[in-house]
């Protein structure tokens, strides 16, 4: 009788044995196809990546075109960003808005002015960069141009919502953006929105009377770590394999 409880409990043991063996080597396999996966997505958004930094190396090196053509791309709803684009008109300085930036360590704004077209329609033009305490206007008249200019510079796409939560939200009040919500600047300056071109332009580095805004403060850093990232994921599903082949081994040993 006891010879057979003993038999019986080996038997159950080898059985449990067994099951955590399978339910292991399911939790092993299951593991392999995630990190292989999440390997394999991040060499699809290294192709992305590259493709995208190529076409914005392209647009920039292209010739400027008139607003009209950019104002055509946008309405059939293709990609506008980054593409060159000249543009003429009279700024509106009393309805400049303030977008909260850094430029070469420094703190300051981003100064967004609505062009005024000769259709009577506006446009957001970022004409640079003014340090913290050169944010009115005032103090920086010489750039405050009042005759009519021709811009040149890039197009870019208005943004339809917050990009993050961290993201502080806009103070109106005191005219200071943090993110670049087009509508919000369009009602803030007491313009009619459909007479606001749905974009913006990134003047170029052309300088401004006085100095300041400082112009060509477009960012083209898109940090590119994908292919670091696929390395890591494929080096730990093959460390997963190593690992799991040695148990194996040492187990039948």
């Amino acid at each position: 009788m006891h010879a057979q409880v003993k038999s019986t409990v080996v038997e159950e043991s080898k059985s449990a044995s067994r099951l955590g063996h399978i339910a292991g080597a399911v939790l092993v396999v299951a593991a392999f196809a995630v990190l292989v996966s999440l390997g394999t997505w991040q060499m699809q958004r290294l192709q992305w990546k590259e493709a995208l930094i190529a076409a914005i190396s392209e647009r920039r090196a292209a010739p400027s075109v008139p607003l009209e053509q950019i104002e055509a791309m946008a309405a059939a709803g293709e990609d506008i960003d980054y593409r060159t684009v000249h543009v003429s008109g009279v700024y509106d300085h009393g309805r400049e808005r303030h977008f909260f930036a850094t430029h070469e360590g420094r703190t300051g704004f981003y100064v967004f002015t609505p062009l005024m077209l000769a259709d009577g329609r506006a446009l957001f033009v970022n004409r640079g960069f003014v340090p913290f305490e050169k944010k009115d206007a005032s103090t920086r008249s010489a750039g405050q141009v009042t005759r009519g200019v021709t811009i040149n510079g890039l197009a870019r796409p208005r943004l339809s919502q917050k990009p993050s939560s961290l993201v502080p939200d806009n103070d109106i009040a005191k005219n200071i953006f943090y993110w670049k919500d087009l509508d919000g600047m369009t009602d803030s300056a007491g313009l009619a929105a459909d007479r606001v071109l749905p974009f913006f332009v990134d003047a170029d580095a052309a300088e401004n009377p006085g100095g300041l805004p400082i112009g060509g403060v477009t960012q083209f850093d898109l940090p590119n770590n994908h292919l670091q990232y696929a390395l890591t994921w494929y080096g730990l599903a093959a460390a997963l394999v190593v690992v799991s082949g040695l148990y194996v081994y040492r187990r039948k040993r």
